[in-house]
């Protein structure tokens, strides 16, 4: 592929690790964020240290706060931005965008109130004559290490294999290594719901439980999210890959998860308040898990360990009571799908 022209919307530690890949693959990469700080720090010392302390970016990734320089003759726009404001950011693209452009997000999330899976707000707020089908590149990741150069692989998935297949060799590299999906609820689905479960596995090793716990809730974890997702469209296989259990995995047994550290603090008695108040970023798990329980109710679909963090998180119920509660359910068959 020839040296493409990369706007990287959100200069967090994910658009932040990207961007490097990027760099890492000879494309000019142009990270956009409205902090004039840290756009400033990024060009001047090439470092991001709110997010990576001890990392330095290449001079050659550069930095805006003017979103229509940022956009100027770009060849693809990647959405790295919180899920809260992903609907305001592609507004004010839509407005300055003057040309035909790739469009990638590497977002997780729903939508509050809507629901809505990060590829429809795109597709509802940038025109279609100003973008391909949207693609969706996520996978068991860690920005932590991904910036470090560390083995990493995941998915681009896409209505249109060829938007997918042009994100898979936009950032496939030695380290960094991408495979070609057409499930892009699946995808979408696997990446937003496995915050909750990261929450709730934190929340487990917070209240002092061991390793037969943390299976017991990744595995029927797994369950739930492919149960719900299913009912939205999705292939059932997708979530055996990368971006299903991989990423349930990697986000929900490591400290480097925002998700999987909230849940551990919950677990130790600390009020939600304040852990977001530490935290200092977004913990999307928490947004999420508002958002598929009440989805879930939409669609009459049971998720019992959902509907456990939800009430924790926003019914104030006792983390170990609401454990209990699951424990106490009626007992069935492993493989009763939608029971």
């Amino acid at each position: 592929m020839k040296p493409q022209k990369i706007a990287v919307l959100g200069p967090g530690s994910w658009g932040t690790a990207l961007s490097q890949v990027l760099n890492d693959n000879g494309h000019e990469v142009r990270i956009w964020g409205n902090n004039s700080e840290q756009i400033a720090e990024i060009n001047e010392r090439h470092t991001n240290k709110r997010y990576f302390k001890d990392v330095i970016l290449d001079e050659k990734i550069s930095a805006f706060d003017d979103l229509a320089v940022a956009l100027s003759d770009v060849d693809a726009i990647l959405f790295v931005v919180p899920t809260k404001v992903t609907r305001l950011v592609a507004k004010q693209v839509a407005q300055v965008l003057k040309h035909k452009v790739h469009v990638l997000h590497a977002s997780k999330g729903l939508e509050q109130n809507t629901h809505e899976r990060i590829s429809t707000i795109l597709e509802e707020e940038i025109p279609a004559e100003f973008r391909g089908e949207i693609v969706v590149v996520s996978g068991p990741s860690h920005a932590e290490e991904t910036i470090v150069r560390d083995i990493t692989l995941i998915s681009a998935a896409s209505k249109d294999h060829d938007e997918a297949k042009y994100a898979q060799n936009l950032l496939s590299n030695d380290y960094f290594r991408l495979y070609t999906n057409t499930d892009v609820i699946g995808v979408e689905t696997a990446g937003a719901l496995k915050n909750i479960i990261a929450v709730g596995a934190g929340a487990l090793h917070g209240l002092g439980f061991g390793d037969n716990a943390k299976a017991a809730i990744i595995t029927r974890g797994l369950t739930e999210i492919t149960r719900l997702g299913v009912a939205m469209g999705a292939e059932p296989l997708t979530y055996i890959g990368l971006s299903g259990v991989g990423d349930l995995i990697v986000t929900g047994t490591s400290v480097h998860s925002r998700n999987w550290r909230a849940g551990d603090a919950l677990g130790r008695g600390e009020k939600l308040a304040d852990i977001e108040r530490n935290m200092g970023m977004i913990i999307e798990g928490v947004s999420t898990a508002k958002a598929a329980w009440e989805l879930a109710q939409q669609l009459h679909i049971e998720m019992p360990i959902t509907e456990t963090i939800y009430k924790v998180l926003y019914e104030n119920l006792d983390a170990r009571e609401g454990i209990l509660d699951i424990m106490r359910r009626e007992t069935r068959a492993e493989n009763e799908f939608i029971q």
